[in-house]
């Protein structure tokens, strides 16, 4: 008996397969390699084909069921082969010859063809055209940015709002009311959960409601905030529109001028004035106020402060957009946010003539609305979903889309 046959390890039955077609077994050792494997798999296949050395190299075996490909070097035991397994015998492709000199000209000629012609092809192309002078200027102006347009028509539509509430009866309880609402959203503004940590921190409560309305209700940046300003003599002033003592005052004098009533002239006057307070009112509680930090942060680039508070008011508080108003043509100016749209275009005339936008403005929400876009355009998508404002926001939007396409 062989030395090799007495010390041979497990004996397993394969199934070897071709791909074209060919299927026998193999009788192997579990030490057997994978390379002495396929040279009886070739001798049985492919008789005398052992002669040129490369064969063996230009042939791999894969195991059927796992899709891998055994390596030469490795037994059948290393790669897990087990009886009864089916492994294929397949001749490795020869790399795609390169092309010749004439197919890659071929190709960079149908390349040259399909490219998008240069500004001299498309001047040659278009020189027997009729030249017109077109104002680019002018050209580019007449395609209105719905924001910035939107603004515009939000300074008219408050104009309309205040007069036509101001005809209602009940308008000083209306703005009342309206006022009550203003005070509750500036409540629900503060993340109670923001507010918290801040407070667990030890800062105390005043200052942390002030410093995250001033960081957009963020942690971190309210944090640093309040540490900047820990020695400012000022840091307890009140934001604008937050002085107790005078929400108490004006609460008072709008009791006592509504007991008055309307029923003389002095008391219409007094109604009128009343109304007049109340809208100040309103319009300093949504007064701009600039991010602090964008505000140091531009001032260190050389701006002078008011160009940066002008630029931040612009653009939103959005130190990227500020930074580029203030190094371009700086428009729309800031004098331009309070300019209303032309009254007598037609955009204008046809928003009014809407029926949903009439019923609106006699809401006072969809002034609180109105005003709190003019100050923050980010709010625009919390009105839009409201079901009071939503309607009279998506009339507007799409009296505008309509007559922008025409």
């Amino acid at each position: 008996v062989q030395e090799e046959k007495i010390f041979a390890g497990k004996v397993l039955r394969l199934h070897v397969c071709t791909v074209e077609g060919a299927e026998w077994l193999e009788e192997v050792s579990e030490d057997t390699t994978v390379e002495k494997l396929k040279e009886r798999c070739l001798k049985h296949c492919l008789p005398g084909s052992l002669e040129d050395p490369k064969t063996v190299t230009h042939h791999k075996l894969i195991h059927a069921t796992s899709e891998k490909v055994l390596t030469d070097t490795k037994t059948v035991l290393e790669e897990n082969i087990q009886d009864r397994d089916v492994l294929l015998l397949i001749k490795k492709r020869a790399p795609p010859p390169l092309p010749k000199m004439a197919d890659v000209s071929a190709e960079e000629k149908r390349k040259q063809e399909q490219k998008a012609p240069d500004k001299d092809a498309i001047l040659k192309a278009t020189a027997n055209l009729p030249s017109r002078n077109v104002d680019r200027t002018v050209a580019h102006h007449n395609m209105r940015d719905f924001q910035t347009e939107l603004r515009k028509i939000l300074v008219s539509l408050i104009e309309v709002a205040q007069k036509l509430l101001a005809l209602n009866p009940d308008a000083v309880e209306l703005f009342k009311k309206a006022n009550a609402m203003l005070d509750e959203d500036e409540e629900d503004r503060v993340d109670e959960i923001a507010l918290r940590q801040l407070t667990e921190m030890g800062f105390p409560e005043s200052r942390a409601v002030k410093a995250l309305r001033l960081n957009h209700m963020s942690v971190t940046q309210a944090m640093e905030w309040l540490i900047e300003h820990a020695d400012d003599p000022t840091v307890d002033a009140p934001l604008p529109g937050q002085t107790p003592s005078e929400a108490t005052a004006e609460a008072g004098a709008s009791s006592a001028e509504a007991t008055a009533g309307p029923s003389s002239e002095a008391g219409g006057e007094e109604a009128k004035d009343e109304l007049t307070e109340i809208f100040k009112k309103i319009r300093r509680k949504r007064e701009f106020r600039p991010d602090p930090r964008a505000v140091i942060a531009l001032m260190e680039m050389g701006f002078d402060e008011k160009e940066v508070v002008d630029a931040l008011r612009v653009n939103n508080n959005q130190q990227n957009a500020a930074c580029e108003w203030l190094l371009g043509d700086r428009r729309p100016s800031p004098e331009d946010l309070d300019k209303g749209i032309d009254t007598n275009s037609p955009l204008f005339q046809a928003i009014l003539e809407n029926p949903v936008v009439q019923l609106g403005l006699t809401n006072p929400k969809t002034l609180l609305a109105f005003e709190d876009m003019l100050e923050n355009p980010l709010n625009s998508t919390q009105w839009m979903n409201d079901p009071e404002t939503g309607p009279v926001m998506l009339q507007i939007s799409r009296i505008f889309q309509t007559l922008n396409r025409t």
